[in-house]
């Protein structure tokens, strides 16, 4: 058999385009703001993890712009070897003291922390324990590793101590799980995980990845929220979100961090983060540390947004964060819905199986610090024109 023989077969997305059904890689031809160009229409953006808005902040962007002109574009290397800028110490630094921990550890993108992280930790005779809707890269990361993974139903607590009983004593053990699930807005109990964890003798290791800038009175993140920051041995985030930028971040106990350092593969032979995405993190930082209300000015929109959604009788899932669904159920609907509102002027995410279960479509709506009141009116209208065409409310 033709090894591409797989690929020529697959028409699925040829057919969604022709039907203008397709939901994906729609080029955006703007900032990454409250309103974009996607396609030549101007449309209000409720599909993006700019959840500060801080990806158009003048300071942001100047941090940029200043460290182009210093350091050039790229280090053009791997930071085992002749990557790592002054930059990257500076931004790892002021990490670690922000999310009040030993050390920290930047990798180029968010999916290689988790990657490198766990594949590093994970040796031949120790157990990850991993939450089902945990993200791929978390998956990815014990595929890579040499030790085994067990997955518990989600949020399931007497299902992880089932999981936890049936680890050998022996054994190393993780637990790893998002603290703000990505798709459903919803939060992982830590309390009661972290609890479990030390109970039976594991570490506990938190992707904070939507959770950092958003979470607890500072935007510590969702350990802080719930009080729980010296019982999580591992802190993970992205700069993606929150950040306005693009890498992510290892935070720990310093003994910790400096192995990973010298055994994550994902960053030993990658490329390290570019001036311009280290010197935007820092500005993000700054601003996060400085400009409280902004966050306060996210939470009151997720209010109006999820109060007013669940009037119009929409279905928001168990989310209680900046991520709010409305669960769909069926995949054609979905797709309907994602359509309708794209044409009426509103971009949100069609989730579709397998990155949801089965039976469990949903649109996905994320919002900003940045949002205006007239926008979010905006939004529930055409919401609730949108969900009576597809007989949804």
């Amino acid at each position: 058999m033709d090894l591409f023989s797989k690929c020529e077969s697959f028409v699925t997305a040829k057919e969604a385009k022709a039907l203008g059904y397709y939901p994906y890689f729609k080029p955006v031809s703007t900032a990454e703001d409250t309103e974009v160009i996607i396609e030549g229409r101007q449309v209000l953006m409720l599909g993006s993890n700019n959840y500060l808005g801080l990806t158009t902040h003048p300071k942001v962007k100047q941090a940029a712009v200043d460290a182009i002109k210093r350091y050039g574009t790229s280090s053009c290397g791997s930071r085992f070897l002749n990557g790592t800028l002054d930059l990257h110490h500076e931004l790892e630094h002021r990490l670690a003291r922000f999310l009040k921990r030993e050390a920290a550890l930047v990798f180029s993108t968010g999916f290689q922390t988790n990657l490198g992280t766990i594949s590093a930790i994970i040796g031949k005779d120790d157990i990850l324990i991993s939450d089902k809707w945990n993200h791929a890269s978390i998956i990815d990361g014990a595929r890579l590793s040499y030790g085994k993974m067990k997955r518990y139903r989600h949020n399931d607590m007497e299902d992880l101590e089932k999981v936890l009983q049936d680890c050998p004593e022996e054994a190393g053990k993780l637990v790893v799980v998002d603290g703000l699930f990505s798709m459903e807005g919803d939060l992982a109990p830590l309390p009661r995980i972290v609890k479990l964890a030390h109970k039976h003798g594991a570490r506990m290791m938190v992707d904070d990845a939507h959770g950092l800038g958003v979470m607890g009175r500072h935007g510590r993140g969702t350990a802080e929220h719930f009080g729980v920051e010296d019982d999580v041995d591992l802190v993970m985030g992205t700069f993606s979100k929150s950040f306005a930028s693009l890498g992510g971040v290892i935070a720990g106990e310093e003994y910790v961090i400096s192995y990973i350092q010298h055994h994550a593969r994902s960053m030993i032979f990658s490329a390290s983060m570019p001036p311009s995405a280290v010197a935007t993190v820092i500005a993000a930082l700054e601003v996060i540390e400085a400009e409280p209300d902004r966050r306060k000015h996210l939470w009151k929109n997720t209010q109006k947004m999820m109060k007013g959604l669940k009037a119009l009788g929409f279905d928001t899932g168990h989310s209680e964060t900046p991520v709010i669904p409305i669960v769909v159920g069926d995949m054609y609907r979905a797709l309907h819905m994602w359509k309708s509102l794209f044409e009426s002027g509103v971009y949100a995410n069609v989730v579709l199986p397998p990155a949801v279960p089965k039976g469990r479509a949903l649109l996905r709506t994320s919002y900003m610090a940045t949002h205006t009141e007239k926008q979010l009116d905006f939004a529930l209208g055409v919401f609730e024109n949108v969900g009576k065409e597809c007989n949804l409310i």
